[in-house]
């Protein structure tokens, strides 16, 4: 299925910003301003900073204003910016040159639904002007709507339909059509038919049958319909369409409430089908585009503001999110998104504020809580971690598929402040929520070897764990382990080295290979290994595992004379039978 996917070569197509005559910087006249900038743009690129892509390529773009490759950077970069304005010129005079530009197209389609040009939408050449199958087909589907004639608008949807792999986008938005002009019983039809899956069972489009069925006064049917779709398990949005649909209200229709808003629909649906498939910049540019045309789409918004936070634009990402307002059902999505954005832009602080006030305004809401926990575990706030995940807890249903891991993260805040007893019951109920859970079946049982408390069960509980995740040099370094606590060190050699092949620069897996090395007589290896761990410990964190200062009495003296002075018990083999 093509789904439009013209995709640019990445790297050397995502850029900048508009010409100069959009931006007020003043531009110098020379050949060494636009190749120094075009660098700069072509730099800022790679770290997919639009902003400063966008004002490089400009000041490029002055001392070259015919070049397609500037123009394409200008343009692409203001609309990842969200900026459809100030890419409008450079797109206009694209098509003027008569250059093939997707995102050239896709610009001036966009300022065409602004003004309601339908006539203009529906001359374009399709030839030399497209933006792609699927988004041509639909757009011309609504032009036709905006035109005012629904038959030739139903006739368009149709012949996208007859597309392979295109129905289910062509028949959802069909429905969506049919119900903008009340034909309800029509837009049923087709999400009934069960056959025309695809495309009709994504969130937006669940919700709009919701609201078509209960323009049928089938409210009954529409919470079947939900509770069917996302298995009982609403967020407030969901929740609080579901209250409104079982107090017997009939719910408008607005999914869409225009022709633009059908329009916006487009680029938002195959933005989200594209999400994960193709690459983030190209993914972004539809979503921008759906949330120019209808700046209340907040599923756009939050789309583009995930696409931003994954290309490592955090700002950008917390301004977007911040555009959903507080009124908003969905706002408490955004908030969760925003504290994620600020934790990964090196502000725990704040992203600790914004999840703190967003538990006080959801005190029963556990994905808030659990949220708020994980950021003060990753900050050593053991204690004030604990507090939320009893209250996610506290809210989370008996048996929920998060309840396990709320456990084990309790258990390891708990474990990191030395209640052991805690810790081991939150563990041990973890796993008896989800048996072959491998995090909780590694930390369990590691946590038991470093105790010596049920070596036995300990080395049990591993091996399953590393059945389950075999390249994981966590676990594989955790069965290595406790073989060598167990005393079986030739049986510890294999796992150990596997887990420094795995994680080559960890400190604490060196550390192990380098003691299990020793205790098989191979000390020159042991040294060796220890040396690495050494290199690889960040002497700003004092609570990691590995000691520097162990480890440098492990070289100077070797692991029996320490093993002596720690008074630990001395290397001794297993027998045979273990």
């Amino acid at each position: 299925m093509r789904l439009d996917i013209v995709v640019f070569s990445t790297f050397s197509r995502v850029a900048s910003v508009a010409i100069a005559i959009v931006l007020a910087a003043p531009v110098a006249a020379s050949d060494e301003v636009g190749s120094g900038a075009y660098l700069a743009g072509r730099h800022a690129v790679y770290a997919s900073d639009f902003a400063s892509a966008a004002r490089y390529y400009t000041l490029a773009l002055a001392q070259d204003i015919d070049n397609p490759s500037l123009m394409e950077n200008v343009a692409l970069s203001q609309t990842a910016l969200g900026q459809l304005k100030r890419a409008l010129p450079v797109a206009l005079r694209m098509e003027s040159l008569g250059i093939g530009s997707q995102i050239a197209h896709m610009v001036v389609v966009a300022d065409l639904i602004v003004n309601e040009d339908y006539e203009a939408l529906l001359n374009r050449d399709s030839d030399t002007k497209s933006v792609g199958d699927l988004v041509d087909g639909l757009l011309s589907a609504w032009s036709q709507m905006g035109d005012g004639s629904v038959a030739l608008a139903l006739e368009e949807f149709d012949k996208v339909a007859d597309h392979s792999g295109l129905s289910g986008f062509a028949l959802y938005h069909k429905a969506l059509a049919l119900a903008l002009v009340g034909d309800y019983e029509g837009a049923e039809a087709i999400f009934a038919d069960e056959s025309n899956s695809q495309g009709l069972l994504t969130r937006r489009g669940l919700v709009a049958r919701a609201q078509i069925l209960s323009q049928l006064g089938r409210n009954n049917d529409a919470l079947e319909i939900l509770a069917e779709g996302f298995s009982s398990r609403f967020d407030p949005s969901l929740t609080e369409l579901a209250d409104r649909l079982a107090a017997g209200e009939q719910l408008p229709f607005n999914q869409v409430t225009s022709v633009r808003d059908g329009m916006a629909e487009v680029f938002y649906t195959i933005g989200a089908a594209l999400n994960g498939e193709a690459a983030d910049e190209y993914t972004l540019v539809y979503a921008r585009v759906a949330g120019y045309l209808r700046p209340d789409h907040i599923e756009a918004t939050l789309l583009s503001a995930q696409l931003l936070d994954s290309l490592g634009q955090y700002e950008l990402a917390v301004e977007t999110y911040k555009q959903i307002p507080p009124t908003s059902s969905d706002y408490h999505a955004a908030e969760l998104g925003r504290a994620e954005a600020l934790r990964r832009a090196a502000k725990p602080n704040a992203a600790i504020e914004v999840l703190e006030r967003l538990a006080l305004d959801n005190p029963t809401l556990p994905l808030v809580h659990s949220s708020l926990g994980d950021l003060l575990r990753q900050q050593e706030d053991y204690t004030n971690a604990i507090a939320a995940y009893d209250k996610a807890l506290e809210y989370t249903e008996e048996g929920e598929d998060s309840q396990w891991f709320l456990l084990y993260a309790r258990g390891i805040s708990h474990e990191r402040l030395g209640n052991w007893d805690k810790s081991e019951a939150d563990f041990r109920k973890a796993l008896e929520l989800n048996p072959d859970q491998p995090q909780v079946l590694n930390y369990l049982g590691y946590s038991l070897v470093e105790k010596q408390e049920n070596l036995d069960e300990a080395l049990e509980m591993i091996e399953r764990a590393v059945a389950a995740r075999p390249d994981s040099g966590y676990i594989v370094d955790s069965l290595g382990w406790v073989l060598y606590r167990l005393g079986r060190y030739e049986e510890a050699v294999a796992p150990m080295q596997k887990a420094g092949e795995l994680m080559p620069f960890d400190p604490v897996v060196n550390d192990h290979l380098g003691d299990v090395f020793w205790a098989v007589g191979r000390k020159l290896e042991a040294e060796f290994q220890w040396r690495r761990a050494l290199s690889f410990i960040d002497p700003d964190d004092t609570n990691g595992e590995a000691d520097p200062d162990r480890i440098r009495r492990k070289i100077e003296v070797g692991l029996d004379q320490v093993l002596f002075e720690d008074g630990d018990d001395p290397l001794k083999v297993a027998n045979d039978d273990g």
